[in-house]
């Protein structure tokens, strides 16, 4: 075992859980067990819960302009650690180091926009009467709860802790436990940033402290990120027990290519789209629609996929349980008639034997009711379905439950506006294979990829996080009343 056994940290502390169930993290590069993580209890929540409560009046009456400067020494440390955050994404996720420092540097520029919070939430003033004042005022919650999905270990807990922390709230994390080590080497670095204790705890776990976050009668709001089916149950449990619930599930993405995209410069975005971090991203492209004749750009697509080798620039999938149902998708997909253009069955790594590994896979000729077109395979697995009209594209992209993201191939700027117009997704990009926004614009979808209200990053977070105090003031009795007043 490469770790110590991981602990949960709650009040500045690293501490032992008080169970004795865990689970092994193991390593999706090449099977190594890397430590073990508890499965905490209610208890452990209690106490985590307790610490962020007596941490609260503090730290949410400190001035914002100074509780941001603990952002701008965390984000200096993100830069120094760089290296080392990156190394141990890599290792407990799979993705490659390139996808890995990417990643941290999303974290940077997460928290970079948290360190400009005070221009963004100045409140209003206005007399609104002769003598009398309206004024608005942002308020922390109280204690809130973010669950955080594998795929990103260090930049989806960075969605929430920069933004719900420097808005005057205290935090309980929750990690995936098939990546929980990033999560704690984030809390280190909180703490040498000046963070006060309490005010951010980390508790490992698996779904019995989901339910517990989500029934807590002292946590005011929860953020979740996962599978739609996931996401719906926390979304449900956490608003019937009357807390704020902002809970971002799966997607189905599709990339429309008309034939007047540029070939080169298609095929590069739709094979790094749907293969990169191997898939496992609820931003991906897993689905296709050519319109018209794009046999030209389909085979420059296959080129692009060949390119793209498992252990070289493609990273691992999280596991053997992954593995094995991404693969089954492809073989059932080859049974419902579709053409396996390039396939990522078997794949084997040297070296590497234990890893987890797919390659690339494009599949040709499917329809839209094939289980490849319409269920999130989270694999680097990208499935082309044929229209001969933009319609018939949008009626599939719009038929599917999902609202995360839509893209456009084409240099018709016409076009482009028309999809855009029309497409049901929250993110849509033109000639772009990922449109995730960059801050201070937030990420979230529509449908059934988001329940709740607002976004989870950008200037929409500030209203799930904080709740508007409005004061009216009037001191001069000299003048006099009306009805405003």
């Amino acid at each position: 075992m490469k770790y110590p056994a991981i602990q949960n940290y709650i009040n500045g502390k690293f501490v032992p859980s008080s169970t004795t169930k865990t689970m092994n993290v193991v390593s999706p590069l090449d099977g190594n067990l890397l430590s073990t993580v508890p499965m905490s209890t209610n208890q452990d929540l209690d106490d985590a819960v307790k610490a962020a409560q007596a941490a609260f009046p503090a730290w949410s009456k400190t001035p914002i302009k100074e509780r941001v400067q603990v952002f701008f020494r965390y984000k200096t440390l993100l830069e120094k650690h760089l290296k080392e955050l990156a190394e141990l994404c890599s290792e407990e996720n799979g993705k490659t180091y390139g996808e890995s420092v990417a990643e941290i540097e999303k974290c940077i520029e997460l928290t970079e926009f948290a360190t400009s919070l005070p221009q963004l939430i100045t409140g209003e003033l206005l007399e609104v009467s002769k003598g009398v004042e309206c004024r608005t005022e942002h308020v922390a919650l109280g204690v809130v709860a973010s669950i955080v999905p594998f795929n990103f270990p260090s930049m989806v807990p960075n969605w929430t802790i920069p933004n719900a922390i420097a808005l005057g709230n205290c935090m309980i994390i929750k990690p995936s436990e098939k990546v929980p080590l990033s999560c704690g080497r984030l809390a280190e670095l909180l703490k040498e940033a000046g963070l006060p204790d309490g005010v951010f705890n980390v508790i490992h776990g698996d779904v019995e402290i989901v339910n517990a976050i989500c029934d807590h009668p002292n946590i005011e709001a929860v953020s979740f990120v996962g599978s739609t089916k996931v996401a719906k149950i926390v979304y449900q449990r956490a608003t019937q027990n009357l807390k704020r619930c902002l809970s971002l599930g799966g997607a189905k993405n599709h990339l429309m290519v008309l034939p007047d995209a540029i070939p080169e410069m298609t095929a590069q975005n739709v094979a790094a789209s749907m293969s990169g971090c191997a898939g496992q991203r609820c931003m991906a492209a897993s689905a296709m629609i050519g319109v018209g004749n794009v046999d030209a750009i389909v085979a420059k697509i296959c080129d692009e996929a060949r390119k793209i080798i498992p252990g070289v620039n493609l990273g691992a999938v999280i596991n053997k349980e992954s593995q094995e149902r991404i693969e089954s998708y492809i073989t059932q997909a080859e049974k419902d008639g579709a053409r396996i253009l390039v396939d990522g069955r078997n794949t084997k790594v040297a070296g590497k034997e234990n890893g987890t590994y797919v390659g690339p896979t494009v599949i040709d000729f499917v329809t839209p009711q094939m289980s490849v077109a319409t269920e999130e395979i989270f694999g680097p697995v990208i499935s082309i379905m044929r229209t001969n009209t933009v319609d018939e594209a949008l009626a599939i992209e719009n038929a599917n439950p999902y609202g995360n993201a839509a893209s456009v191939f084409t240099q018709n700027g016409g076009m482009a506006r028309y999809i855009i117009d029309k497409a049901s997704a929250g993110m849509i990009g033109v000639n772009v294979g990922v449109p995730v926004p960059r801050e201070p614009f937030s990420f979230g979808g529509w449908n059934e990829s988001k329940f709740g209200v607002g976004d989870i990053t950008g200037k929409s977070s500030i209203e799930f996080w904080t709740k508007l105090k409005k004061s009216t003031i009037k001191w001069n009795a000299e003048a006099g009343v009306n009805w405003m007043s």
